[in-house]
This record gives structure tokens, C-alpha cells and sequence, in this order.
């Protein structure tokens, strides 16, 4: 009898733990089945290391067609944009360690040129501790890779403006910080995370910004402007470095910290508990945003359950995947959630927010 009944509370988990065990374990042998199916899967970094040549590539031969005119900025951005998300998965892998993780070389090269392609995200090797904390602490008062995502703020104009525009987020939660103390720790910590490349990705931003206003605001009034040529050459390069680097990181960013901050649940999720910590976000609607951030909203929950298998793995293991969250309990497309702030109970209304 003893062993029957361990067998039935086995198949038919009542705990959230056992859930997640279950979860975790079907999932790892579904990919477990894909890599033995498909040898190619079992060449990790070489995979690995394709993807992040062929992105980098491409984004090189996207920028020369559009320096030389073959291609529209549009073309230029919106393809950037794609290659991105590309390089910005890899980033997560190596983060995690997925690829050359006993070849330190390989593994920190691949890490500086992710940092490159995307330079208004903070060090990779800085990120990392953030992250691994956002596994342990998901969804809690000290998740603060979910906090600078915007996860638990109320919807509404001032978040929108923090998902577009992270430095100013990051300025601003500064400046307004109680006491001096933390306004100059806060600061010196933005310009930290910032240095080098950060600083120079922003500062030509609000360089194109600042002179485009400046230009349009005078043609809408009338006024002649008249830029030196030291200007219109420095604008050249700037105008440049936006449409091949910039613009595409923007809309990449964009479309990943909305998927992002709404699919992950954060306020009142219970500690260590993978069924509370994010939903599975796949409405047809969400497409546009999917493009741009490589179906995060549909994969990454996987991710929450199973850490060693890289992006285009749970790419493939995610109709199983879904089958089994579901039976689970994990939810799926909660729309309820830009209501509730994030908040995973669904009779929580938009109540206190960190920033």
C-alpha cells in the first residue's frame, strides 16, 4: 500500500514543488529526446558561435548596403533590430554559461562582441550576478534585474517612458532618491554600469535628438539653421551610428522589456516558486513585439524551469513545453496583469511600486 501510494502522489503531483519537479524533469528529457534525435543539437558551441558570427556579419553587411545606398534606413534598422535579438539570446546562453564554458577565450569574446553589438546594456559581466539573483528571487522586492524592466509599476505614461528610454529611467530614479547619499550612490552606480560603451550609445542619441528637435523646431517657426561643417560631419556619423546600432537596440529593447516586464510576475510571488514567477505570453497579437525580442513571450517561461538548454532548444521543445506548464498550472496570456502591476494574485489592484 505504502508503495502505491507514493507512486500515485509521484504521477499525480499535489505540491507546487513536486509540479515544478515535474515540470523541470519532463522538460529536460524532452530536450534530452531532441539532442539524441537531432545530432547537430549536440554541437552546442559551435551552434552557439554561428548564430553570433552570422548576426555580427550581418549587421556589418546591412550597415555598408545602407552607407552606400543599396538599402533605406528603414531596411537597415528593422533588419538590425532582428540580428539583435539574435545577439541578445546568445548573451542570456552566455550568461549562463552555455557555450565555451571551459574555454574562458572563446566564451569571453563572444561575451564582449554581444556587448558591443548592444552597447546600452550594462557589462555582461556585470549583469551576470543580477541574473542568476533573478532566478533565485524571482519576483521579489530584491528581483532588481525585474525592477529596471519596470516590472511592478503601475501602467501608464511614466512606465511606457522608462521601457523606451532606460537611462533617463535610471537618471531619474536618482535624482528623486531621499538624501544626497543615495542620490550620489545611485549616480556613480548608472555611470558605472554605463562605462564605456553605455555612454557613448546614449550620448549620441540625445545628440540626434537634441539636434533634429533643434532643426525641426526652427523649420516649423521659420528660422534658417545654419550648421557648421564640423556639425554637419559630426551629424553624419552620428545619423549613421543610429540608424546601423542605435535604433535597432531601441526597438529591440522596447519589444523585449514589454514582453518582458508583463510576462514576469512580481510583488506577491511566493519565494523559489517557478509556477507564480512568470506566465507564457503567445496572443497572436503580441507578434509585432515577439519578432524583436526571438518569441521571448512564448519561450522564456521555459527557461524559469529548465536553465541548461540554450534559446533555439526551447524554441523547439515549447509546444511540448506549454502541454506540460499548463497541466501545471502556469498561466497563460494573463492580460490582467497590466491591471495588477504584475502582481500574481488576481484580486491585487495596482497597490505600491519601487521607482
Amino acid at each position: 500500500m505504502k508503495v502505491m501510494e507514493k507512486t500515485i502522489e509521484t504521477d499525480h503531483p499535489n505540491t507546487d514543488q513536486e509540479k515544478i519537479a515535474t515540470v523541470t524533469r519532463s522538460i529536460t528529457e524532452h530536450g534530452n529526446y531532441l539532442r539524441k534525435r537531432y545530432p547537430i543539437l549536440q554541437h552546442q558551441n559551435a551552434l552557439g558561435a554561428s548564430v553570433m558570427v552570422f548576426s555580427l556579419a550581418g549587421m556589418v553587411v546591412t550597415g555598408g548596403l545602407y552607407l552606400t545606398g543599396y538599402i533605406p534606413a528603414w531596411m537597415c534598422i528593422l533588419i538590425n533590430a532582428l540580428l539583435t535579438s539574435f545577439i541578445h539570446e546568445i548573451e542570456h546562453d552566455l550568461i549562463h554559461r552555455l557555450y565555451f564554458r571551459k574555454q574562458p577565450l572563446a566564451h569571453n569574446a563572444m561575451m564582449f562582441f554581444c556587448w558591443l553589438a548592444r552597447p546600452g546594456m550594462p557589462s555582461p559581466w556585470l549583469r551576470r550576478n543580477l541574473h542568476f539573483h533573478h532566478h533565485k528571487e524571482s519576483g521579489t522586492d530584491t528581483d532588481v534585474e525585474a525592477w529596471i524592466t519596470t516590472s511592478g509599476n503601475p501602467w501608464g505614461i511614466l512606465r511606457l517612458l522608462k521601457l523606451m528610454d532606460g537611462f533617463v529611467f535610471g537618471f531619474l530614479n536618482a535624482v528623486f532618491a531621499p538624501g544626497w547619499r543615495q542620490k550620489v550612490r545611485l549616480l556613480g552606480k548608472i555611470i558605472r554600469l554605463n562605462t564605456p560603451f553605455g555612454l557613448l550609445y546614449w550620448g549620441c542619441w540625445y545628440v540626434f535628438l537634441g539636434y533634429h528637435l533643434y532643426v525641426g523646431f526652427g523649420s516649423i517657426i521659420g528660422a534658417e539653421v545654419h550648421s557648421s561643417a564640423a556639425t554637419l560631419a559630426l551629424m553624419d556619423v552620428v545619423n549613421s551610428a543610429v540608424v546601423i546600432l542605435i535604433a535597432p537596440n531601441m526597438i529591440r529593447q522596447f519589444c523585449l522589456f514589454f514582453i518582458s516586464s508583463n510576462m514576469h510576475y512580481y510583488g506577491d510571488v511566493a519565494p523559489r516558486n517557478a509556477l507564480q514567477q512568470t506566465q507564457v505570453m503567445n496572443a497572436w497579437w503580441l507578434w509585432p513585439f515577439q519578432l524583436f525580442c526571438f518569441n521571448f513571450g512564448s519561450t522564456h517561461s521555459i527557461h524559469h524551469f529548465v536553465v541548461r538548454d540554450p534559446f533555439y532548444l526551447r524554441q523547439m521543445t515549447a509546444p511540448y513545453a506549454h502541454k506540460v506548464m499548463a497541466e501545471a498550472g502556469v498561466r497563460f496570456n494573463d492580460f490582467g496583469t497590466y491591471k495588477r502591476a504584475n502582481r500574481f494574485s488576481m484580486g491585487h489592484s495596482q497597490t505600491r511600486s519601487r521607482g
